[in-house]
Order: structure tokens, then C-alpha cells, then sequence
């Protein structure tokens, strides 16, 4: 396992170097600002020569197993992250050596250290089980910027190293399968969380508890689990904030599928279902610890979808925590149940101004946007554009869905319920309709105004690259919220939130 560090000192010799970037940035470096990580092994000829020899997406090693330098390919379209951070995994992953204390060199825009510099992150996943495993190794993750020669700010090293923490731990409940990442310890994790976040309340609701309490999502998920559901929230709750954000994540430890079985090819990877509640618990973290200026709650919405004498079948109805009544036609539409519930204690107990949802919750997700972009869907067309643009700058990126209830809740119709859990046609607009199952549960009415904004998120595919885990979510929301943190970095790549969220104001340094 390697211990990752983020340093605004030029880095210094260590075994293994890599010098990363795009080549155009690559070809405006002074060699002097790499030199101290490459000392009296490379001579600047040797540095410059190879610069030049250098094509996109390319890799040269100027010492054999030592010294690299990568180009990350400068190819792009308007719908992808112009800070070619979304290569950056693989670029890391491949190029730098598996053993000793080793030095990557991020060379890019000032603009985009956020994201190149987060990105890091995902190419040294915390989990694994090998017998083999290399022994733990020290990395050290330095900038060279050559539009703006000035070091980086103690506080923006605070803000990488924060949102890289909260990314390896989002990949690392993401890669435990599920003999070792149960409810209960997501229970546990959510409280060693809670616990390092001076302030931070946690208040968690169980088993039982939830049916007693109305939560009639989480509780019908995963009563059957060997393992009791959860709905675990932890509230950060700032002197002075104005306005109230709540992040509701799907956590679903694991998904059979319920008695809607999923078949031997499709269940293996359902240990990922949890991606969203693993994405804002990180997400959560990082924003209170760089400095969170208004009332943030993190809803984590957490069941094992199982079968068993007492699961949930076909033809149930559940009243959910919102008070409306479901009727289950597919035990495998789990997800917006839970969440379901999540959104309804957001608006109802935590009195949220925003809410935002983040999920691996359909399959169509990838057919609509694919395996890269994330899918975003919201009542509020400047929300929806923030999202976007919040996904452009962090690499984390999501694409807009149709959003159009009037054409689409109807799939949800029964004669027994206000709606059942799964549409009647699955061939329109399967990924928009599961979105608004959600939404249902915050709005009676779609067409009339509310002051509530909501912001889907469904990051199904995104969640993982091959069979590791990407810690997608922590980026997209540290960025998307930035106006509302004391991180001068986060406040550099913001988008500007919608006035009726922020009242046209940033916050006080």
C-alpha cells in the first residue's frame, strides 16, 4: 500500500520518477524545475532530447525502470474534462514502478492542479488481498505549472491531500467485496469518519428502528440481510452558515437482486452498489476538513439486498418515509427505494435547501452516457449546468438526461399504489424514469415551482475502471460546492452556483 503525499517543495531524488503532463506543457518546462527529482541521473540534453522525441499519449524512460516522462493525450471535444486528468489513473498506473519511494511530477496549467492533482489518487487503491503485495512504499506528488511559476499554497496542499483521502477511501469501500464491507461496517466507517470531524453529529437509525420510524425503503430492501439496513447521517452544522445542503448516497453493500435474482454473470461486481453513499462519505470529509461554510449533511442510505424467508417480493407495498405508497414490481430496482427514503428525511427532518442524490442505480445509465460520464438530472436547469461544469473542471464528469416527468412518471403507474418501483416500459428513457422515482418522493407535483433544488446523480459506470474502483464522487462534489468552501483552490475552479443558492455571495476567507 502506498502512503501518498502532496508537496509544494520541488520533489527530491528518490528511486522512481515520473514526469507526467501533456506535451505541449511538457515542452515549456525549464529543466531546473524538475532537475532536484531527477538529480545526476538525467542531464538537461538528455531531458530536452527526449521532450522533443516525445508524440501524444507517449512514454519514454530516460533511466530503464527509473525515470519516465508521459504525455497524456491532449485529444478532447467539448464534453470532456479539458485537463486530460480522466487519463491520469491509467498514465500512473502503468508508467511508475510498483516498489520504493518514488516521486510523480504533475506538469500542468495552474488551472487544473486540482484535478490532475486528485487524479493521482486513483492509481494507488488502498484494498487488496494479494499474498504478493509489494510492501508498503512512500509517494511523493509535486507540480510544475509553467503558465504560473509560483509555489502552491500550504492550504492547497491541505485541499489535494484531502480530496486524494477522500477518493481512496471512497475506491477502497467501493473494493471490498462484501465478507468484509457489511452494513455494519459501513455503520463503522461512517463513525471513525464522524469521530476525526470535530463538531461533526452522527446520528444513526436501524433495523427495526427504521420500520418503526417509516422508513419503509431501507427497512423492505434490507430486512432480509444477516446484517441490519441503516440510514446514517452525519451533520455538519457551521455558526453562521445561511443554507442547507443534504447528500444523499445509495448504499447498497451488496445486490443480489432480491427474488428479481440477478443471474451468475450479472451479480458478480454488485459489491460497487454502495459507489454513491462510498462517494459523498469522502466527499463529506474532504468538505468539512478544507473548511465547509454552511449546514452539509451526509444521508447514507445503506441495505444488503438479499433473499430470505422474510425479503421483500413482487407484488409488496411499502410506504416509504415521504408517506407515499409503492407497489414492488422488481425487487432489483432497490436502489431508488432507499433513496427514496434518504431524499424525504433530507427535505422533512434536515430541512435541506439543496439535495443532491449520488448512485449507482440503473444499468441504463451506461447505455445513456457511458462508461466515463456520469448521468445528472434535475428540476433546476442552472443546477443541472453547475453539475456539468463541476464535472469538466474535477474530471469527475457527468451529462444531462432528459428531464421530462410529464412524459416519463407515467411508467410508474399502479392500481394498488401511488407507483410502482419499476417502469412498464424499460425502452423509454429508462435512466430519466429511475431518477424521478426519486425525485417523487420530494415533489407532489412536478409542475408546480419549489424551493427545493434537487440534483441527480447516477454513476453506475463511472464507478469503476476494468475491476478497480475510480473513488468517482468526491471531486465532482468538492468542485460543484466549492463556492460554499474557505479553500482559496476550490473557490479558483467553482462554478458559480445558481443566486437563489448562495444569494449572489461568496463566502468570507
Amino acid at each position: 500500500m502506498a502512503t501518498l503525499t502532496y508537496s509544494n517543495v520541488a520533489a527530491q531524488a528518490h528511486p522512481t520518477t515520473l514526469i507526467i503532463g501533456e506535451l505541449a506543457n511538457l515542452k515549456k518546462v525549464n529543466f531546473e524545475a524538475v532537475s532536484s527529482a531527477i538529480a545526476g541521473a538525467v542531464t538537461e540534453k538528455a531531458f530536452n532530447e527526449a521532450v522533443e522525441l516525445l508524440g501524444d499519449s507517449d512514454c519514454i524512460w530516460l533511466v530503464p525502470k527509473h525515470v519516465s516522462i508521459v504525455t497524456l493525450s491532449s485529444r478532447r471535444s467539448r464534453n470532456t474534462t479539458p485537463t486530460a486528468a480522466h487519463h491520469m489513473m491509467e498514465g500512473v498506473g502503468k508508467f511508475l514502478g510498483k516498489n520504493g519511494q518514488a516521486n510523480v511530477v504533475v506538469v500542468c496549467q495552474r488551472q487544473y492542479v486540482f484535478a490532475c492533482g486528485v487524479a493521482v489518487a486513483r492509481a494507488f487503491p488502498l484494498y487488496s488481498r494479494k499474498s504478493n503485495e509489494p510492501s508498503a512504499r512512500s509517494v511523493t506528488v509535486t507540480f510544475v505549472t509553467p503558465d504560473d511559476s509560483s509555489p502552491l499554497s500550504d492550504q492547497d496542499i491541505q485541499t489535494l491531500s484531502s480530496t486524494a483521502n477522500a477518493i481512496r477511501l471512497a475506491a477502497d469501500i467501493v473494493d471490498r467485496p462484501r465478507n468484509e464491507m457489511t452494513c455494519d461496517d459501513m455503520v463503522a466507517k461512517a463513525n471513525e469518519v464522524a469521530e476525526s470531524l470535530p463538531g461533526v453529529k452522527l446520528t444513526v437509525i436501524r433495523g427495526e428502528d427504521l420500520a418503526k420510524g417509516g422508513f419503509g425503503g431501507i427497512y423492505g430492501v434490507g430486512k432480509a440481510a444477516t446484517t441490519p439496513p441503516a440510514l446514517i447521517v452525519l451533520s455538519h452544522q457551521p455558526a453562521e452558515a445561511t443554507k442547507t445542503v443534504a447528500w444523499c448516497g445509495k448504499g447498497i453493500m451488496y445486490d443480489t437482486g432480491g427474488f428479481s435474482i440477478k443471474t451468475k454473470t450479472g451479480m458478480p461486481g454488485m459489491k460497487r452498489d454502495c459507489g454513491g453513499a462510498a462517494g459523498i462519505l469522502g466527499a463529506f470529509k474532504a468538505a468539512v476538513e478544507v473548511g465547509f461554510t454552511q449546514n452539509l449533511h451526509a444521508v447514507l442510505c445503506v441495505a444488503e439486498n438479499s433473499v430470505g424467508p422474510v425479503a421483500t417480493v413482487p407484488d409488496d407495498i411499502h410506504i416509504l418515509y415521504s408517506g407515499k405508497s409503492v407497489e414492488i414490481n422488481n425487487t432489483d430496482a432497490e436502489g431508488r427505494l432507499v433513496l427514496g427514503d434518504g431524499v424525504a428525511y433530507a427535505k422533512k427532518d434536515l430541512k435541506a435547501d439543496i439535495i443532491l442524490d449520488m448512485a449507482t442505480l440503473t444499468g441504463a445509465q451506461g447505455i445513456t452516457t457511458g462508461t466515463s460520464h456520469g448521468a445528472v438530472l434535475s428540476n433546476s436547469e442552472s443546477w443541472e449546468r453547475c453539475a456539468v461544469s463541476a464535472g469538466l473542471i474535477s474530471a469527475d464528469m457527468v451529462y444531462p438526461i432528459i428531464y421530462a416527468p410529464e412524459l416519463h412518471f407515467q411508467e410508474f403507474k399502479s392500481s394498488m399504489a401511488d407507483m410502482k418501483n419499476s417502469v412498464k416500459d424499460r425502452s423509454n428513457a429508462q435512466c430519466s424514469c429511475a431518477g424521478l422515482f426519486i425525485g417523487a418522493h420530494l415533489f407532489d407535483d412536478y409542475a408546480k415551482p419549489s424551493n427545493i433544488a434537487w440534483i441527480h446523480v447516477d454513476m453506475a459506470y463511472p464507478v469503476h475502471v476494468g475491476e478497480r474502483a475510480t473513488g468517482f464522487g468526491p471531486a465532482l462534489l468538492l468542485s460543484m460546492f466549492g463556492e460554499y468552501s474557505r479553500s482559496n483552490m476550490l473557490l479558483s475552479v467553482a462554478p458559480s452556483l445558481p443566486n437563489d443558492a448562495n444569494n449572489g455571495k461568496r463566502p468570507k476567507n
